[in-house]
């Protein structure tokens, strides 16, 4: 089977289909708009990779001038004559998805991501359009969620298949690693970007006022990533004096997250917003039990009080009650650490996932043929 896929070259996302694909002898031509500045694809010699050139730091997803766009066109029909797919799947519904309607090729599967669906249509009454000509034109369309599926049932009436962004479960696991802190800490940690879309404000105030219940207990608090919003963030705790108990780690390569998760205790995420939450799943499968807003697809990858807890968004004392629980009580963190282990499991184990989407390109090519 060959599958032209339409995404990011630079994405982790994009990166983890087109080669696991490729591992299941798929042949796989990426066409990415950004520039390719990832090695690992060169690792296999049945994935080809034509980019346009963009730097990845220049442009966002969707956030490419649709005319600038469009000027890609011809050379994407180019790479269709002589790639000669069996299937054109887009990743994003905005940029790619729109070359993939475009290009006219059938089959065409689509994937919505995220802020494709979330946040493009609501712009505008033009960009609302665009997204349900893109899935219009799509023969299928796949989300990784229940919640954002039923978000893109706002502007298609098809059925959307949910196809979970699993994890490698050989590498997301429990662990003995080396940590920052003393074997007495109990440490509350998170992995995101620090932008306001993802409430680290909020898990900050809800640390300090944990801290201010439990003086006795060595507690800390390890946010890994970088972001934007950074700056205002270490000020945030300076100005509530727990910048001594706050460890802003930055940035870590792909491979080294399952160390930092199995430094914590308690996995935290108060997004605003999250179309699914691969994060949680990767504390989960690290035995960590997670708490959680009640945003997005966030309480589809939690089991309410048997992995984690979900709680009110924007709502540090209600977040602080619940870690508070956690943090009196080991017992409950082992118990529903090693129940969200079995559940990501069961759920969200990446090869089922990646089986799961091959079958879909199997009865679309198969369809097509018979048409």
């Amino acid at each position: 089977m060959k599958i032209l896929l339409l995404s990011n070259a630079n994405s982790i996302h994009t990166k983890r289909w087109a080669t696991s694909l490729a591992q299941r002898n798929i042949e796989i031509c990426l066409f990415s708009l950004e520039k390719n500045e990832d090695m690992e694809y060169e690792k296999f010699s049945n994935i080809i990779i034509i980019d346009g050139g963009f730097q990845n730091n220049s442009s966002k997803d969707g956030e490419i001038s649709k005319i600038t766009l469009i000027q890609y066109l011809p050379k994407l029909l180019k790479v269709i004559k002589n790639f000669k797919p069996d299937i054109v799947h887009a990743h994003y519904a905005t940029s790619y998805g729109l070359l993939g309607a475009l290009c006219g090729f059938k089959p065409f599967i689509l994937s919505v991501w995220g802020s494709d669906i979330y946040d493009f249509p609501k712009i505008s009454f033009i960009h609302k359009l665009m997204i349900k000509f893109n899935l219009y034109r799509a023969d299928e369309i796949l989300s990784t969620s229940h919640v954002m599926a039923l978000e893109t049932n706002k502007y298609t009436k098809k059925r959307i298949h949910i196809t979970p962004f699993g994890i490698d479960l050989s590498k997301f696991r429990k662990i003995e690693t080396n940590s920052f802190f003393s074997s007495e800490a109990i440490v509350i940690g998170t992995v995101k970007t620090l932008s306001s879309k993802y409430g680290i404000d909020y898990l900050i105030k809800a640390f300090k006022i944990v801290k201010e219940d439990n003086p006795s207990l060595q507690l800390k608090l390890m946010i890994v990533g970088e972001g934007e919003d950074k700056t205002k963030l270490v000020n945030l705790c300076e100005n509530l004096d727990i910048l001594n108990d706050v460890n802003f780690v930055g940035k870590v390569e792909n491979y080294l997250v399952p160390n930092y998760i199995n430094m914590m205790d308690i996995y935290v995420a108060l997004s605003n917003s999250e179309s699914f939450g691969v994060a949680i799943i990767e504390a989960s499968a690290c035995e960590k039990p997670v708490v959680v807003s009640n945003v997005g697809g966030l309480p589809e990858v939690v089991a309410n009080n048997e992995t984690g807890f979900v709680v009110e968004s924007k709502n540090p004392q209600e977040a602080a009650y619940t870690i508070e629980k956690l943090i009196l009580d080991k017992s409950l963190r082992i118990t529903m650490g090693k129940a969200g282990r079995e559940r990501v499991k069961k759920l969200y184990d990446w090869e089922d996932n990646v089986d799961l989407v091959i079958g879909i390109y199997s009865k679309v090519n198969l369809n097509s043929m018979n048409s």
